[in-house]
């Protein structure tokens, strides 16, 4: 079984200034640590003013960084043998492409919300599974913002982190990635109204039960097209029923839709924004059995009216149940990407073992799996 350790922060923060130092020949100014995260309930429902339900993972990136005077920015990866250098002041829309465009978009949105950059050099060191869905890019993202801007609001770094994402690298974020990124607590879940713009602290008890996240190593991709139509789609849902946003929009409306696709969509986010509500009661009082209708609910809905599942991810759900978990999922913007199951602590290698049977059977790639520990949000030092 392929385990992805999170490795410990205090030592991955020690080589990234060690490979900083390196790599630059100075020592760096301030490392950020930022973490990836799992969402549990509200899939697409971001951007369409809904509410999420997302942990951390105690699955992290590193960002070192130095200010320099000549102007430039430099960024380099451990994972990368690519780098990007160019002019700060020249940042901007269509300016960079590729991974470093997460992390130079960071540098020009902090600049256009007033934060004071100069040139200066980069470095970031990453435990959070690239293409997993994940939130890979916004644990990026927001590494190098606290790195930057330590001292900043929490609230204007997710800002500017999601500038970065949308505007720069081409991404079309709805920003519970880099929210619970910044906001996390440990032991919490953050449930987020995106059309109030609250967050609240949602204390997760799970004794007894595993949070087990299996990465399908099915690449997933938010900048190929399958998610920006179904943004789309949704918008055009909400546009012909005369609504702000599906937030606004009934079932009973959205079933009158004339267009089955659009309707389709529009059914899958209306019916998910009302079953984080649900979760969020049902894991308070540890209702598994009615967690777990909610996770095969929600899957269902990805799966058939959302069409992001993919046979790698619908082989890891129905085995994950099989073999003992109480509930699972498909989590993430979809196309490929990872579940997450919650399962009894002594079901978990049980349904480790069984995943990864019905992959080989069926001919996938090998999956892996990370024990999910709702973790803290950003820090810098």
């Amino acid at each position: 079984m392929a385990y992805l350790d999170p490795g410990d922060p205090v030592q991955l923060a020690a080589q990234v200034r060690a490979a900083f130092e390196e790599r630059y020949d100075a020592p760096a100014a301030a490392v950020g640590r930022a973490p990836g995260r799992v969402n549990l309930m509200g899939e697409h429902t971001d951007y369409n003013a809904g509410l999420v339900l997302p942990v951390a993972l105690p699955h992290t990136t590193h960002a070192a960084w130095r200010p320099t005077t000549d102007g430039r920015l430099r960024v380099a990866s451990r994972q990368r043998e690519s780098t990007w250098e160019g002019r700060v002041d020249d940042l901007g829309p269509d300016a960079v492409d590729g991974w470093a465009a997460y992390a130079a978009g960071v540098v020009w949105a902090l600049r256009e919300a007033g934060v004071e950059i100069p040139g200066c050099d980069l470095l970031v060191d990453s435990t959070v599974p690239v293409g997993a869905g994940l939130s890979s890019s916004a644990a990026l993202e927001c590494a190098v913002a606290v790195a930057l801007a330590p001292d900043a609001d929490r609230r204007l770094l997710a800002a500017a982190c999601i500038r970065a994402e949308t505007e720069i690298a081409g991404a079309p974020t709805g920003g519970m990635d880099q929210y619970v990124a910044l906001l996390a607590e440990p032991g919490q879940a953050l449930l987020i109204d995106f059309e109030s713009d609250e967050t609240t602290q949602v204390p997760l008890d799970l004794t007894g039960h595993t949070l087990l996240v299996t990465d399908t190593r099915v690449s997933h991709e938010l900048t190929d097209g399958g998610y920006g139509s179904r943004r789309a789609d949704c918008e055009e849902a909400a546009r012909q029923l005369r609504v702000p946003t599906l937030r606004r929009a009934s079932l009973a409306t959205v079933e009158d839709l004339e267009d089955e696709r659009v309707r389709r969509r529009a059914r899958h986010v209306v019916t998910e924004i009302s079953r984080v509500t649900a979760a969020v009661n049902a894991l308070a009082t540890s209702d598994w059995g009615a967690v777990g209708e909610l996770f095969r609910r929600s899957h269902a809905s990805m799966r058939d009216d959302f069409e992001i599942s993919t046979p790698e991810l619908d082989a890891a759900v129905v085995v994950a149940v099989e073999a003992g978990a109480v509930a699972a999922r498909m989590t993430g913007g979809g196309f490929g990407g990872s579940t997450v199951a919650i399962v009894p602590d002594d079901r978990v290698e049980a349904v480790m073992r069984a995943v990864d049977a019905t992959f080989v059977l069926e001919g996938f790639k090998p999956p892996a799996h990370l024990r999910a520990e709702p973790s803290a949000g950003a820090s810098a030092g």
